[in-house]
């Protein structure tokens, strides 16, 4: 695959090595220069989106990292292209790149919405708060056309089943109208992630997420309409963005919202190779110092994938990061009250189609 430095524009990654489970090795070749007049050039990296039918719509997880266990992902794959994305080794289960694959080449689970309602429906099932965005972001571009997050939260506020988005997209506020009446009842909140507030570092380092300043007009939004939001700092990359750690949860405060977290940077399988470019292509200066406080926050690895330490790293620089979080949101009220969803108010989809007793 060939690629100029005009193809990759408006994309994370600058490599696209074969997945880690193929048996034949790709290279990427980069052109030097632009072609010049009358040289061939290789076509423009559009954005290919495959339709797939999912077999289940639930995934479920026991990781005592995060506080949710089960979840839901419309789409495999994100065109936000963040170069740091921790859900890019996925793609290889798939056969394809964690790289330029992972942003250009996205699935789409078109049945997603009815697979849901049979799994809601099955004997057994309990409702607890279902996480939707935790793997790709549940609004990336095309979910204007596909609208299949729309069909999911259609589902869930059928059922009054609490759910909780995660997203770097500005796309959420159109959902509003079924957003508020859940959360109205105790039923929904959404975390908008927010990396920097320097729009020229978010553009190079999340090429087609929303603009940090279109992300905090989203909470602004979300909150007017009573949708409780919480602001993760996500991901702090060391010396290049946690500088800004108390700027983003003062701004994110002033949108409304009121609650925050955070997650430092993290590099698992070919995401490190990836990051590792993207930082001597973007930011080269910052490249020694960055992946040192990285190593020394991960026992001295590029990511260390122990429970309780991946994402909040070790050692002395992570413990200033986080108590500096602590006190800044403790200065801004934030987290003083951390909104549990209800689960009691669930109707199981086919409890609502039942016949009616005539006695």
């Amino acid at each position: 695959m060939a690629v100029t430095a005009r193809n990759l524009r408006g994309r994370g990654a600058g490599l696209n090595p074969s997945g880690r489970f193929e048996t034949e090795v790709r290279e990427m070749a980069v052109a030097l220069h632009e072609p010049a007049a009358g040289e061939d050039a290789p076509p423009p990296l559009r954005t290919e989106v495959r339709e797939e039918r999912a077999k289940t719509a639930i995934t479920r997880n026991t990781s005592p990292d995060i506080g949710f266990d089960r979840s839901v992902n419309p789409y495999r794959g994100c065109e936000h292209g963040c170069t740091y994305c921790y859900a890019r080794p996925m793609h290889a289960y798939v056969g394809l790149s964690a790289g330029l694959d992972f942003e250009t080449r996205l699935f789409a689970k078109t049945n997603i919405a009815e697979v849901l309602e049979r799994d809601l429906s099955a004997p057994g099932y309990s409702a607890r708060t279902l996480a939707l965005g935790t793997a790709t972001d549940p609004y990336q571009p095309v979910e204007r056309e596909r609208r299949l997050t729309r069909a999911v939260l259609e589902v869930l506020q059928r059922t009054a089943h609490p759910v909780a988005i995660t997203t770097k997209n500005a796309l959420v506020t159109r959902d509003i109208d079924l957003l508020a009446p859940m959360a109205a009842k105790g039923l929904a909140k959404v975390c908008i992630s927010i990396t920097t507030l320097d729009r020229a570092l978010a553009r190079s380092m999340e090429p087609r997420a929303s603009t940090p300043a279109l992300r905090l007009e989203a909470i602004r939004a979300l909150s007017d309409a009573g949708i409780p939001v919480v602001v993760m700092v996500a991901p702090i990359v060391p010396t290049l963005t946690d500088p800004e750690i108390e700027r983003i949860l003062e701004a994110a405060h002033a949108a409304g919202a009121t609650e925050a977290g955070y997650v430092m940077l993290r590099l698992p399988l070919e995401v490190a190779d990836l990051f590792k470019d993207w930082l001597v292509r973007e930011q080269p200066d910052r490249y020694r110092r960055v992946m040192a406080i990285v190593r020394e926050m991960q026992g001295g690895k590029d990511y260390d994938s122990r429970f309780g330490k991946r994402m909040s790293g070790d050692g002395p620089y992570a413990w200033t990061i986080g108590r500096r979080f602590e006190l800044a949101c403790k200065r801004l009220g934030l987290n003083q009250r951390k909104l549990r969803l209800r689960s009691d108010l669930f109707e199981p989809p086919a409890a609502q189609h039942a016949q009616l007793s005539l006695f």
